[in-house]
């Protein structure tokens, strides 16, 4: 199987939704709230400067998502991304599916004018970790730290 890549659409929220379902339940501090993501991404979707959601798909279903957020970076000089929300549907992995997607996500963030893009994963997902490294990631000193509102 060779996916396609490309920019989510609002045709894709239900299929992104169902996603993000799959990867809040594997994340140690997040829960799946539907109706919160499905409203977050219709935040995303209809304001492109805020960033973009890069999909796989296969035969018209998005196998695989990710996203990359936009933000400015005064230790770069200008602008940054994160990315986010890098999930592969279970029945899709170890395909090289991520992978492809994940560079394809970092040659927009190239092409955007991003000079860093910067990442946050679970502390014991292993698998995903030696990912990022293979494609260039490096860990940080720093610590994230959260404070919700």
């Amino acid at each position: 199987m060779k996916p396609e890549f490309g920019t989510a659409g609002a045709a894709d929220t239900s299929q992104l939704v169902e996603l993000l379902g799959i990867l809040f339940t594997q994340e140690a501090e997040l829960n799946p709230d539907p109706q919160k993501q499905r409203r977050a991404l219709e935040i995303i979707l209809q304001d492109p400067s805020r960033g973009r959601i890069y999909v796989a798909r296969d035969v018209g279903k998005v196998t695989a998502m990710a996203a990359l957020h936009f933000t400015t970076s005064t230790a770069e000089g200008g602008k940054a991304a994160w990315l986010e929300d890098c999930i592969v549907r279970p029945e899709y992995r170890r395909k090289g599916i991520g992978k492809a997607l994940l560079e394809h996500v970092i040659a927009q963030a190239r092409a955007e004018g991003a000079l860093r893009v910067m990442l946050l994963t679970d502390g014991d997902n292993e698998r995903a970790q030696a990912l990022y490294r293979k494609m260039g990631f490096a860990d940080s000193a720093m610590l994230a730290m959260r404070l919700k509102l």
